[in-house]
């Protein structure tokens, strides 16, 4: 199979470039600065020599789009907004004007789209998109309107030949360096990973490889398009989610943060506090009902898993521990 990997150079892009390519496909990665082989360069904006490698191809993915680690500044919103609805205009338009378009066009999208709630979990049926919630900061709003925007632009490109598939992903684990699984890590063995403005919010989330799975299972499902949620069936509790994470790590304390001191410390970061603070609880409706079955379905397994997977990509055999003078106030941060 050949496939078109659209924005493949960043973490979940390298994680199905190197699956993809370890189970034998033939992969093209379309970036901005081509740098190997198999790197097709494109500025994600205009038609180029890049579109003779969708024409021909089997699937095309696109995972383009600036980055969500950032400052929620008008000009960055403006930035992801402009970057993935261009990205996803002119993939359709490379599609729509080759000679063999491909079968299918699996389209990143994200969770994000829907509300902000506890109660209740969304599925692609009966889940609220988000936009108009009460209680919660203005600008939330926007990142629901670019991922409305992201999805509408695939949406409205005439691709009669090509299966459009809009993923609407939750953030996805993998221990490769720089991504958002590392990130808490490393603030788990800094004695950090305690719970967030009471950490009532709702973490959804998917292990790389059921992630990589997904995607394979979409491309060679013919009766599936449209929106689909790629997220474990088992979304939890952002106090669960880092107790867990930090069983897995073998650290047995994690300090708390109110939001003011979250809001520190994603401007320290050069982040922003939605990625924690908004409460994400979606399951993947039309996946289970399809009969896909999830390799990593509860998350204490699959942070042993990945913990496990970045101690032996760093060369750490022992488990890293706290002093056990720590534990007689573990339960108080629990």
């Amino acid at each position: 199979m050949k496939v078109v990997l659209a924005g493949g150079t960043g973490q979940v892009g390298t994680v199905l470039d190197r699956a993809l390519t370890a189970a034998g496909h033939e992969v093209a990665v379309l970036t901005r600065s081509p740098r190997r082989e198999r790197e097709v360069g494109w500025d994600g904006v205009t038609l180029g020599p890049w579109a003779g490698a969708v024409d021909g191809c089997d699937a095309v993915i696109n995972l383009a789009g600036s980055s969500v680690s950032c400052r929620y500044t008008p000009e960055n919103l403006r930035a992801m907004m402009d970057s993935r609805v261009d990205s996803a205009r002119i993939v359709g338009e490379a599609i729509a004007a080759a000679a063999r378009p491909p079968r299918v066009w699996l389209q990143m999208s994200t969770a994000t789209i829907y509300a902000h709630r506890h109660d209740t979990a969304h599925d692609e049926a009966t889940g609220v998109i988000g936009g108009s919630e009460a209680g919660v900061p203005g600008y939330w709003a926007y990142s629901v309107e670019i991922a409305k925007n992201w999805e509408q632009a695939q949406a409205d490109a005439y691709t009669p030949a090509t299966r459009k598939v809009a993923l609407r992903s939750a953030m996805v684990m993998s221990p490769d360096r720089g991504g958002v699984f590392d990130v808490l890590l490393r603030l788990t063995r800094l004695g950090l990973g305690g719970p967030v403005a009471g950490g009532a919010q709702y973490v959804s989330w998917i292990h790389d490889a059921d992630f990589v799975r997904a995607v394979e299972f979409l491309i060679a499902r013919e009766d599936l398009q449209g929106p689909v949620n790629l997220a474990s069936p088992r979304p939890l509790p952002h106090r669960q989610f880092m107790r867990a994470l930090r069983a897995a790590s073998g650290v047995p304390v994690g300090l708390p943060a109110t939001r003011w001191m979250a809001e520190l410390g994603a401007f320290a970061m050069r982040s922003d506090t939605e990625l924690l603070l908004k409460s994400r609880r979606v399951v993947p409706g039309r996946l289970s009902g399809a009969g896909f079955t999830f390799a990593h379905s509860r998350w204490d397994q699959a942070a042993a898993d990945l913990v496990r997977r970045s101690r032996e990509a760093a060369g750490v055999r022992r488990p890293f521990q706290l002093p056990s003078r720590t534990t007689d106030i573990t339960a108080r941060v629990r």
